[in-house]
């Protein structure tokens, strides 16, 4: 599966984003996905997953501002990012899970957001 994120930019803090990863792949619609960040200097870290059926997971600095969707028809995730604060500037990412182990990455898609 080959995976393009998109929709990153410069916001103000309290505004709003949408990102996208759009899929490509026979089975795209079987697989979970998944949204990291990395800030400067920090590590990669999760922010959201949902499953091929849509169940949905996020972490706990997102919670309630964040919301992830799936479109299969349009073999496109969401990210919607409400109420954006400094600290959620990173750039994103989204990924598969691999059967074995690790994922199948995208490239990422800045998000800065101005105080």
């Amino acid at each position: 599966v080959q995976l393009q994120a998109s929709g990153g930019g410069l916001v103000q803090a309290g505004d709003s984003l949408r990102l996208s990863c759009a899929g490509s792949g026979r089975f795209f619609t079987t697989y979970a996905i998944h949204w990291f960040r990395q800030a400067p200097g920090k590590e990669r870290e999760f922010v959201a997953r949902i499953s091929w059926s849509g169940s949905t997971a996020y972490a706990d600095p997102v919670k309630g501002r964040f919301t992830i969707s799936r479109d299969n028809a349009r073999n496109t995730v969401y990210l919607q990012m409400n109420s954006l604060k400094p600290e959620d500037t990173a750039v994103y990412y989204c990924a598969a899970p691999r059967s074995g182990a690790g994922y199948y990455w995208g490239q990422g898609t800045q998000v800065t957001v101005s105080s």
